[in-house]
């Protein structure tokens, strides 16, 4: 929606910040619109997410503390509205805060969701600065019938969620220190909008380990043969916060929303699924002798 409205106004040029996934559909978009895009990507971002906006042919600058440090990232983006604002540009970030625009395509995922889905409806959330689930939240509200909206946070960013489920205001902590990429957001960004339409649709927050995300990060691929990125589990782990809590139950619809591909970060990959490093070559009789020992040990 954004880069049409970019075209329909003769832009050549869009600057945006991205941890990832955002960063890389705008340059994809901007590449097939003919659009320059220059990305300020978050400290310490995968290196196949990066690889993925720089095959676009977006160029790219790592901030160092971007997006861990409350302090840099707040400095980062003061500097970037003003600067968009003197060359007048949108600005592409997933938050209302600075892109309401963009972000409005986002919304339809609640449409898609109550076409499909009957019964209570739960939805569940990952959460960075709350872009997605002010997204998730603000097209549920236009529903004839409403979900309730959960959002969900690793307690290494925990900006919102806690805040929400005791009905205070959002806080910046002042380093993000979870290991989730993606979700490494240490100001409050759409944080305050989130806890306000949450509360409306009856939802509440969950902060969730980092051990206990990167657990069904590995569950996800091995029950159900999704190989997401990291924060593409935190949904889950705030699931079963919920059934812990006795706060959802068998009757409920529940949607976890999976946020990205698992192979944008295989560095999570290598450092949690202990994987077999090497893959032996063998001799066919040997072969043989090593398939029928599997299949003795496993019918």
């Amino acid at each position: 929606m954004l880069i049409n409205d970019m075209v329909a106004n003769g832009q050549k040029i869009c600057i945006a910040t991205s941890s990832g996934n955002t960063g890389a559909a705008l340059a994809a978009y901007s590449a097939a619109a003919g659009i320059v895009c220059i990305i300020l990507v978050v400290d310490g971002a995968p290196v196949a997410k990066l690889r993925q906006m720089q095959l676009y042919g977006a160029k790219l600058l790592m901030v160092q503390d971007f997006g861990k440090s409350a302090a840099v990232t707040e400095q980062v983006f003061k500097a970037l509205t003003d600067l968009v604002g003197v060359q007048k540009l949108p600005f592409p970030v997933s938050a209302y805060c600075y892109c309401p625009e963009g972000m409005k395509g986002v919304e339809t995922i609640s449409t898609e969701l109550m076409d499909e889905l009957s019964g209570d409806v739960r939805v569940f959330v990952p959460a960075g600065g709350g872009g997605l689930t002010l997204a998730v939240s603000k097209g549920m509200m236009r529903q004839t019938r409403k979900a309730k909206v959960h959002c969900v946070q690793p307690e290494g960013n925990d900006t919102i969620a806690s805040s929400l489920r005791n009905g205070v205001p959002a806080v910046a902590v002042a380093r993000s220190t979870t290991q989730v990429s993606g979700l490494q957001v240490a100001n409050v960004l759409d944080g305050n909008e989130v806890i306000e339409a949450c509360i409306r649709l009856g939802g509440t927050g969950h902060v969730v380990s980092d051990e206990n995300v990167f657990k069904w990060h590995r569950e996800l691929a091995y029950r159900e043969g999704i190989f997401s990125e990291p924060a593409g589990a935190v949904a889950l782990a705030g699931v079963e916060s919920a059934l812990l809590k006795n706060e959802i139950d068998k009757n409920n619809q529940i949607v976890c929303l999976v946020t990205g591909s698992g192979f944008k970060d295989m560095a999570s990959v290598d450092r949690n699924f202990k994987l077999e490093e090497d893959i032996v070559a063998m001799a066919p009789p040997d072969a043989m002798s090593w398939l029928k020992e599997i299949l003795n040990n496993r019918i």
